[in-house]
């Protein structure tokens, strides 16, 4: 329990600076932006939902379904609204029992001593989990873990009990797994892979059967006991995904082509290439976590086109390397497999394991022991010079084992991201290597072990434990100075030029456009277009600026090249009509206004967003109608615009208008009712109060009409226009 909490408390103490966070890049989607969130809306939505607030079945869809990581933002926002130290404190916090969970298991692996305490110090301490960690989304990776590490663990538990509990226990237990096992990938997709690993552990570690064991097992249907678990584990993980695929409407999500530019790409070899390198570089990240980003997308890993490609060498390398310690593992022969070990001590074995009742074979080996333990003649473990007989119960597995769990452990986790099975929204994922990181942090310790074995002399010994000391020391550092990245968005987004520079200056210059660094954001936008020029975000995003410099002309100039490099993008509409609008040019405005209200919201990456802009598109279209005189028009327009409105638009403009338009037509019940209807929506909006005093004035209500004159003027005292009303009203009075 020691190298457990030590582990745990590590982990706390390395993001102690995190949570001076602010929310930092998805974070805003995730949280700031997410109706799911807000107590207005019905709790049952995120079971309805995706992680980002979209309805799962809507072609946009991101189909991430995430409905318990959703479900702890809400508490969150319960508790503290949108503060974010409360959302960075319950990460640290899952991480350190995250922590706590890996360490236990890496004990049940490698006994209790140094090497357990240094896998858990290195999961604690490793880099590449900041953005798991720092930033708050990456709790949808944490909860999966915690999950999953907890049906794992039920599962170990459920097999070391086999001939020692009855049935009802070891039901228990397996149930437990299997509903951890959900919550996992209820959590995130690839919590569904424990299953997966609980079945290798059985098979390789508990049965300790090896390649050609497994091969007879199967040929020969013996052991059925062993065949029916690993059935019931395929059959629970297939259900599961079963359930999931149709729960998100039987189809795939979509993706743009900056995502994951390799998916896009028509040629088989670049495809087949750059999705091979990919857990290439994934694990060097691991090995190597040295150059983090944000955001690996577009450019940032330039595809693989031909094979004579360097990158290819370093993949073959990766692969070999996978393959021989697989291959080493699962077929080669330990001494035991041969009858006797290394001690001398004979085993017998059937069907690929001893003759025990559970499956396990007992003996001591020099794999297994502590810095301070030796083997004497016999085959006992002696520790601290005192015999110790390990019971039956209490088995550590060999080096071969653990070995081949902790490929498992690196290797299954990540295979959802590999676009084996389905295309992926991204093309690096920093916080995807969360759980995998754990099969590279045991094979370093086991690594470690069986080097340690194997030195004879004392001051090489020595020399090992301070560089596994080191290695987590710089793991520590680096991840101290990785979290201060994570500050904020700035220094974010400053971070991630050297990778991602089109992605990470176009961020950079909306943060300084907020800081009202407008020449400084401005040089950012035209940074980020010079290293991609096609990206219809960074030319909205310039023109708007410009537009905003009253630079109407560029910013027009803009907003069509974001409209050519993306014909679906509505704000660009919006703003396009509103400067033709200002400058006379009402027909091309109106155009562009129709144009705008016509475009589905399939396969967008956010509705929310595109029927926010069709919505001011229609208003504003309904605006010019109504300037024009055409009322009946301007209402049909009016009411479109209502029921295309998504529930985050702010409506009370729009009611407003809809009553001036009846007011006009003098259809003056129903502008009442609009105009109330525009209060109701916004207590404050200064507009209605003034149209809806006219109307009260002009019914002959004078002292209601002076009530809300006398409002609008106290919201805003510097407001003419409201003395104006006023003054009108005084006067005919």
């Amino acid at each position: 329990m020691f190298a457990e909490l030590l582990c745990g408390a590590v982990a706390l103490v390395l993001y102690v600076n995190t949570l001076g966070a602010d929310f930092c890049y998805d974070d805003s989607r995730a949280i700031k932006t997410n109706q799911d969130l807000l107590p207005e809306t019905p709790w049952m939505n995120i079971f309805y939902d995706d992680f980002w607030g979209t309805l799962l079945t809507h072609s946009g869809s991101h189909k991430s379904y995430r409905p318990l990581c959703t479900l702890s933002f809400r508490l969150n926002h319960a508790v503290g609204g949108l503060e974010p130290w409360g959302y960075h404190l319950v990460n640290v916090v899952f991480h350190g029992a995250v922590t706590f969970l890996f360490t236990s298991l890496a004990r049940l692996l490698l006994g209790r001593g140094l090497w357990s305490l240094l896998a858990g110090l290195l999961f604690a301490s490793h880099p590449i989990h900041t953005e798991a960690v720092a930033g708050i989304v990456g709790r949808a990776d944490e909860g999966a873990a915690l999950f999953f590490l907890l049906s794992l663990l039920c599962y170990i538990r459920h097999c070391k009990l086999r001939g020692h509990a009855g049935p009802w226990r070891l039901m228990a237990w397996f149930l437990g797994s299997l509903v951890c096992a959900a919550c996992s990938m209820l959590w995130k997709e690839l919590g569904v892979t424990v299953l997966a690993i609980s079945a290798l552990y059985d098979v390789c570690v508990f049965h300790r059967l090896k390649l050609r064991h497994i091969i007879m097992l199967l040929y020969k249907r013996k052991n059925l006991n062993l065949l029916l678990n690993v059935f019931l584990l395929a059959a629970c993980g297939a259900f599961l995904l079963a359930c999931r695929f149709y729960w998100m409407g039987n189809k795939p999500p979509n993706f743009s082509n900056s995502d994951n530019p390799a998916a896009d790409s028509s040629s088989l070899l670049t495809r087949t290439l750059t999705f091979l390198y990919l857990p290439a570089i994934n694990f060097w990240l691991l090995l190597c976590p040295d150059t983090l980003s944000f955001d690996w997308s577009m450019d940032a890993l330039p595809l693989i086109r031909s094979l004579a490609d360097w990158r290819n060498f370093h993949m073959g390398v990766f692969y070999i390397g996978l393959l021989l310690l697989a291959w080493i593992s699962l077929w080669t022969h330990h001494n035991t497999a041969k009858g006797k070990d290394t001690n001398g001590k004979a085993h017998h074995y059937t069907n690929g394991k001893n003759g025990n009742s559970n499956g396990h074979s007992y003996q001591c080996n020099d794999h297994e022991h502590m810095n301070n333990s030796h083997t004497d003649v016999h085959g006992d473990c002696v520790q601290n010079g005192t015999k110790k007989h390990y019971e039956s119960r209490t088995p550590l597995p060999t080096t071969e084992n653990v070995v081949v769990l902790s490929l498992g452990l690196l290797a299954i986790p990540f295979l959802p991201a590999t676009n084996l099975f389905f295309y992926v929204g991204f093309v690096i994922a920093e916080r995807v290597l969360y759980i995998p990181s754990m099969g590279f942090c045991l094979l370093v310790a086991v690594g470690m072990r069986s080097l340690y074995v194997r030195l004879r002399h004392r001051s090489f010994r020595m020399m090992l434990m301070y560089c596994s000391a080191a290695l987590v020391l710089v793991f520590g550092v680096k991840t101290v100075l990785r979290n201060q990245d994570w500050q904020n968005e700035e220094m974010l987004y400053k971070s991630g030029i050297y990778v991602n520079p089109a992605k990470a200056w176009g961020n950079l210059g909306n943060v300084l456009k907020s800081q009202g660094k407008m020449e400084e954001a401005e040089q950012a936008y035209r940074n980020a277009l010079y290293y991609r020029s096609n990206m219809a975000d960074m030319l909205y995003n310039l023109g708007l600026l410009l537009q905003e410099s009253n630079k109407f002309s560029e910013a027009l100039h803009y907003y069509k090249l974001a409209i050519g490099s993306r014909p679906t993008l509505a704000s660009a509409y919006l703003n396009t009509g509103i400067i033709l609008m200002n400058q006379g040019r009402l027909d091309e405005a109106k155009r562009t206004f129709l144009t705008c209200a016509d475009i589905p919201d399939e396969n967008l990456k956010d509705p929310h967003a595109h029927k926010s802009s069709v919505t001011s598109c229609l208003y504003n279209l309904g605006k010019l109608l109504h300037e024009q005189g055409h009322q009946e028009e301007a209402l049909s327009v009016f009411k479109e615009a209502i029921q295309k409105m998504p529930r985050q638009f702010a409506p009370q403009s729009l009611f407003n208008m809809m009553g001036e338009a009846y007011m006009r037509l003098n259809k003056l019940a129903e502008a009442e009712h609009w105009y109330t209807e525009s209060l109701r929506a916004k207590p404050d909006h200064i507009p209605a109060h003034l149209t809806y005093g006219k109307l009260l004035a002009m019914t002959g209500q004078k002292t209601e009409a002076e009530r809300y004159f006398l409002k609008a003027i106290q919201l805003d005292p510097t407001k003419g226009n409201c003395y104006m009303h006023y003054v009108i009203l005084l006067v005919c009075t």
